[in-house]
């Protein structure tokens, strides 16, 4: 398993932390990947570019026949264009509707939905647009989807619609549908194949369209909810100065403006025409464009909220895709926030990050072709203490033995978790120092064992089942 190594440290800044993480690559193979969700169990949907939607099993094996594949439907030249994003609905367990977000041949981005016809496939025939956005340029059309975890609503992000600078003033203009967090129920039919609703921020305004949550955005390519307090996290990919990360409370009305194209980040872009500052939202953490390596665009993550890799909790993770370098966000104290970026991987131009059904965090590499998982290096901290520890045999068939006789360790527990991080059992109460147990039961895939002593150390080793 390939792992890379980030060490985190705080510069210009007064608090100082560090932080080790690696990303050890979970699978490899895709083409062109953008996406990737959770449909509510162990499976990870990975969205490739193209029109195709693959499933990546917890195992790291990817299925044969494509989920969802309508590349005839999507444009598909590069860039900003192509299938851009999905969403599960809520229920979509018992009534299989999912969502995606694409730029179809006319170069125009349409939300539809599509319904699956099997455990592992959907209907490429069951089609209901919801609705169509017309693009005057080819960048700049935002692209993500998620559900509002409080609400159950459908939230997308939009683009200004492009060219340099937003010429046409369109991320300002409540007419219009670019430049926009939209929230719509999929539920509803008052739209069409949607409604509105009804505590929407302009639904009283005439001179605003209803389906505007919030407005002022650039190109906002990725956003996330906070899985445990329902904050709102928004990355907006800046024009030749910063790019920013917005975030919004759980309990906001909506209707938050963030600026653009009067600001960018915090610094002034064009103020002709715009409102007064202090009714504007601001980015709570920037960064500077250009630099060296060179810095063009944000690619928004999550905030850590998984089981396995405590050290992390709270931090938002994002990447910029021209430099290769991965960043946090750290909360020092409340409402106030810093921002770190370290470290270089060439190649491997991140085009998301994935959140599994158990929190844990993933890259999405648009150029490697690869989804490789976030592991904190300290779940090993213990590791030169544990290496008298023998694990063997790894491969393993049946058995797996573990030998501290000549070792000063006590062994109070082994746990055995899925590459996902879910727990799958966990043996304790031994009598001696040397193990045996049965992997008989487990299904053949990747494992991480953490072997605990009595004193509290901990020890997290690879192994593969057969």
């Amino acid at each position: 398993m390939k792992k890379i190594t980030l060490y985190f440290m705080c510069m210009l800044y007064a608090f100082s932390f560090s932080q080790d993480i690696e990303l050890e690559t979970f699978a490899t193979g895709f083409s062109s990947p953008v996406n990737v969700k959770h449909a509510g169990d162990d499976r990870l949907f990975v969205v490739e570019r193209a029109g195709v939607i693959k499933i990546l099993n917890s195992n790291g094996n990817t299925n044969t026949t494509p989920y969802l594949d309508i590349n005839s439907l999507v444009i598909n030249t590069g860039g900003e264009q192509g299938l851009l994003a999905m969403a599960f609905h809520p229920n979509y367990s018992v009534n299989g509707f999912f969502y995606v977000n694409y730029i179809n041949n006319s170069g125009d981005t349409v939300i539809s939905r599509f319904t699956r016809n099997g455990v592992d496939t959907a209907d490429s025939g069951s089609e209901v647009i919801l609705m169509t956005i017309s693009q005057p340029f080819i960048n700049h059309n935002g692209g993500d989807m998620h559900f509002g975890p409080n609400d159950g609503y459908l939230y997308i992000s939009t683009g200004d619609g492009g060219n340099a600078g937003d010429p046409g003033d369109r991320a300002q203009n409540l007419t219009l549908l670019l430049g926009k967090m939209l929230r719509i129920d999929v539920d509803g039919t008052s739209n069409g194949n949607y409604g509105i609703p009804p505590d929407n921020p302009f639904v009283t305004n005439s001179a605003a369209l209803d389906e505007i949550w919030s407005y002022g955005l650039r190109n906002p390519w990725r956003f996330s909810f906070d899985r445990s307090n329902g904050e709102l996290w928004i990355a907006d990919v800046g024009q030749s100065s910063r790019e920013e990360i917005n975030r919004v409370s759980a309990t906001s009305p909506g209707g938050e403006n963030y600026g653009w194209r009067c600001y960018e980040g915090n610094s002034t872009f064009n103020t002709t025409s715009c409102p007064a500052m202090n009714t504007l939202t601001f980015p709570v953490a920037e960064y500077t464009y250009g630099g060296s390596p060179f810095k063009c665009s944000i690619t928004g993550g999550y905030r850590y909220r998984g089981t396995q890799q405590s050290s992390l909790n709270g931090l938002y993770f994002f990447a910029d895709y021209c430099s290769d370098e991965i960043g946090v966000v750290r909360e020092t104290s409340p409402d106030v926030f810093q921002l770190t970026i370290e470290d270089r991987f060439i190649g491997e131009g991140f085009s998301a990050f994935a959140e599994d059904i158990n929190g844990e965090l993933y890259t999405v590499g648009l150029d490697s072709g690869a989804i490789s998982r976030i592991v904190d290096v300290l779940l090993s901290v213990e590791e030169e203490t544990f290496k008298s520890v023998k694990m063997y045999p790894n491969p393993s068939d049946y058995i797996l033995n573990f030998d501290a006789t000549g070792s000063s360790i006590q062994i109070n527990s082994i746990a055995f978790y899925n590459i996902l991080g879910k727990n799958i059992k966990t043996v304790s109460g031994f009598t001696n120092q040397n193990i045996s147990i049965s992997t008989k039961n487990m299904a053949s895939g990747i494992y991480l064992v953490e072997i605990s002593d009595v004193n509290g150390n901990k020890d997290t080793r690879k192994l593969v089942v057969n």
